[in-house]
């Protein structure tokens, strides 16, 4: 099976973006030469699984966010893209996995939303959680994981903090769970 990270930003409150979605509350920690590990993640995954909304808000940026990945948009609308590393599925998350593992995709980044996260995580896909932990209180948004799942028994395996008071979390499945 392959590795499903997912990799995201979360408020102290646990949410992954206000109601509104926007990301304005991340700009004070995107600034200066800190990028947090991310350019490191980015080149150890293969492709990327996203959904609509995160999609999106992508194509709203002035470049396309993922360059050099193949990226899955998971979705029932029909949508078209610019880009051919970009595909489009309604498929169950274990299928999309399937398909994409069997393009030779071993470690893949799960964007978001939300509800995309709470799906992949009810369906046991998810090896491997980085939690950006931001030190800021939303009050009310999108939370980390939408839907209902079962408990999930995690392992600590690596906790990061920065001067700025972001702390970034490494979590894989607990052993014998």
């Amino acid at each position: 099976m392959p590795e499903i990270i997912y990799y995201v930003a979360v408020s102290l409150d646990g949410f992954i973006a206000p109601l509104d979605g926007s990301l304005e509350w991340l700009s004070p920690y995107n600034v200066g030469d800190e990028d947090y590990g991310y350019d490191k993640f980015y080149q150890s995954i293969d492709a990327l699984i996203e959904g609509r909304r995160t999609y999106e808000q992508a194509l709203t940026f002035k470049e396309w966010s993922h360059p050099g990945k193949p990226c899955w948009v998971v979705t029932s609308r029909k949508l078209e893209s610019r880009l051919p590393e970009i595909h489009f599925t309604s498929a169950t998350p274990a299928d999309i996995v399937k398909h994409i593992s069997s393009l030779g995709h071993n470690r893949i980044w799960l964007v978001g939303g939300s509800a995309l996260a709470g799906s992949f995580r009810s369906a046991g896909l998810i090896t491997e959680y980085v939690l950006s932990v931001v030190p800021v209180l939303l009050g009310a948004g999108r939370p980390l994981f939408g839907g209902n799942g079962a408990i999930e028994k995690l392992s600590l395996v690596e906790a990061k903090t920065y001067p700025n008071g972001l702390v970034q979390l490494k979590y894989t499945q607990a052993q014998g769970a």
